[in-house]
This record gives structure tokens, sequence and C-alpha cells, in this order.
């Protein structure tokens, strides 16, 4: 990955982070050692979902940048849905505070999609690569 495509990553990563941390704290206070493993559970699906989406789509925009807009918006629907279906999966689970889970999941992919909007709002991406000259002077 480029140093930039890195760069967003992280700069999503490391926020969606703090928000399972703070569910995790606010979690383990409200529903015990299940709300913490469903808090941290759920931070970790978002954490992979969304930087997977992410990788694959900047892969995307190198290799078929004519597809780069549809590809997101069909990303970012997969995502979502996936997210729901584990939701639905883990609804009845004894593993971890469902609840925890779900208010976490939710939480970390708002700070995940804000995060990463802020990044790339704020990142210096070149939308049209200059021309190289052939010519040595």
């Amino acid at each position: 990955m480029p140093s930039n495509d890195v760069r967003i990553l992280l700069q999503a990563a490391v926020p969606t982070a703090a928000v399972g941390a703070i569910a995790a704290v606010v979690s383990g206070v409200v529903a015990g050692g299940k709300g913490v493993i469903g808090a941290v559970v759920a931070t970790l699906v978002v954490i992979l979902f969304m930087g997977l989406g992410l990788y694959i789509l900047q892969r995307t925009a190198k290799s078929l940048p004519h597809l780069f807009q549809a590809m997101g918006l069909m990303l970012y629907a997969a995502q979502i849905l996936l997210l729901f279906v584990f939701l639905a999966a883990f609804k009845n689970t004894t593993l971890f505070h469902p609840r925890a889970f779900a208010f976490t999941l939710v939480a970390g992919t708002l700070a995940w999609i804000a995060a990463q909007t802020r990044a790339h709002m704020k990142s210096k991406i070149l939308y049209v690569e200059p021309e190289k000259t052939g010519h040595s002077s």
C-alpha cells in the first residue's frame, strides 16, 4: 500500500479503536465482562471489514479507475449488509453481550466513516496525474 493509503487507513482505524475502547469501558460497567468482550469483538469486526473494504477500493482505483465511484458505492452497501448479517447471526449469542456488541458495532462503523471522510478531505490526492515530459534539459 502506498504511504497515502496507509495514512488514511491509520487515520480511520485509530479513532475507531478509541471509540471501541470507550465502548468496552462503558459496556464493562453496564454489562460486565461479557459486555467488554462484545465491545472488543465488534470493534475488531468493524476495523477488519472497513479496513479490507478500503484496501479493495484503493486497489480498484489504481487498476480500474473508471469503476471507482460505482465500486465505492457497492462496497459500502456490501459492508453495511455484511455488518447487519453479522448482527443477525450473533443476535442471541451467549459468548458476549449482544446489545453491547450491537451498539459498539454501530458506533464503530459511524466513527470509521467519519474518520475516513475527514482523512480523505484533508489528504492532498491528485485527481489527474501530471503529464511527464520525455525531454531532459
